[in-house]
């Protein structure tokens, strides 16, 4: 007599693991091809759908310089808010040569809400966007100073200033732009967040930085909830690293931040072109480059314990360039012991 030889049955925790696996592998695979079919998908006309005018913080260089060139080249008239004249002279007059589109300007140094200085300039964006069709609202002014620090060593000041640009600005700047969108029933607020408080469990000496930027997320996705029967689109663009000068140090951190710079960070104007192609669609919160949509699933794989680590080591390097260049401008020798 002969018998069928059974191989014996795959342990629980491996058909366990096997289907957590091809969950996860799904989940990724359909939010790259959700992401490619909004690529593929054609663009909006933002002035049709939202208003003629967009209003634009931080535009003078980085991300907010590229998109409001980006923006103007879609027919949109801009008002910029900066808090530098001569430069918002200079972007203005950048925009009106190169797009047939009307601009305004409002200096306003964002730091200063909720001051005496801040409600004045508060009130003359509120007169400047009185009676335009204000269909777009980019909120992307933020500083991260203070920079790579242990809280204990933060300078107050720049802590200040921080949470008031990142924080109470984009909240008054929202207030005073969505009573119109709520009246014409119609309008899309785009708020600059970072995959630093989303795509990551921790942002080790950058804290207030990432705190503030989850603020940012939670904001939108809320505001999201409030007025999307109003017509009204939120959405939170949460980017990984972008070549801006804010993200700079990484080229002065060695080898391995040069290679990330150039691989994973985009340029101001093409992450422009995928943010602006984003407004309207997509979720609350999303990350319209593909290299940050590949990094951000990427992302999720790491153990928090292993993503603190890596940052943790990263920004100790930031730290360390931050505190040689004042000595490198004083003629100071920059060696650490």
């Amino acid at each position: 007599m002969s018998f069928l030889r059974q191989e014996p049955a795959a342990p629980a925790w491996f058909l366990s693991l096997a289907f957590l696996g091809t969950l996860y592998a799904s989940a990724v695979s359909f939010r790259l091809l959700a992401y490619l079919a909004l690529c593929l998908r054609r663009p909006k006309d933002l002035r049709r759908r939202y208003g003629a005018w967009a209003v634009v913080t931080g535009p003078t260089s980085g991300i907010g310089r590229s998109v409001a060139l980006e923006l103007a080249s879609r027919g949109l008239n801009l008002v910029l808010v900066d808090l530098d004249a001569d430069n918002l002279r200079e972007i203005s007059n950048t925009i009106r040569s190169h797009h047939a589109v009307q601009t305004k300007t409002v200096v306003f140094d964002l730091s200063l809400v909720s001051t005496a200085q801040g409600d004045e300039a508060l009130r003359r964006l509120r007169e400047a966007v009185a009676g335009l069709d204000v269909g777009v609202l980019v909120n992307n002014a933020g500083v991260a100073k203070p920079g790579a620090v242990y809280l204990h060593e933060a300078d107050v000041e720049a802590c200040v200033r921080l949470m008031r640009m990142n924080l109470w600005a984009v909240t008054e700047v929202t207030a005073a732009v969505l009573p119109g969108m709520v009246e014409r029933g119609r309008g899309a607020v785009v708020n600059m967040g970072s995959a630093s408080s989303e795509a990551i469990p921790s942002f080790p000496l950058y804290t207030m930085y990432a705190a503030t930027k989850r603020y940012v997320a939670q904001f939108s996705r809320s505001l999201y909830v409030e007025y999307r029967s109003e017509g009204i689109d939120v959405q939170c663009q949460a980017p990984f690293y972008v070549a801006t000068r804010m993200v700079s140090i990484l080229a002065e951190s060695g080898r391995a931040g040069r290679l990330f710079m150039l691989l994973i960070a985009p340029t101001p104007d093409a992450y422009a072109r995928a943010a602006v192609r984003w407004i309207g669609h997509g979720p609350p919160l999303c990350a319209p480059n593909l290299g940050h949509q590949l990094l951000w699933c990427l992302a999720t794989v790491l153990p928090d314990f292993v993503h603190d680590w890596l940052r943790m080591r990263e920004h100790l390097q930031h730290r360390a360039v931050a505190q040689r260049a004042p000595r490198r401008r004083a003629g100071v020798p920059t060696t650490l012991k």
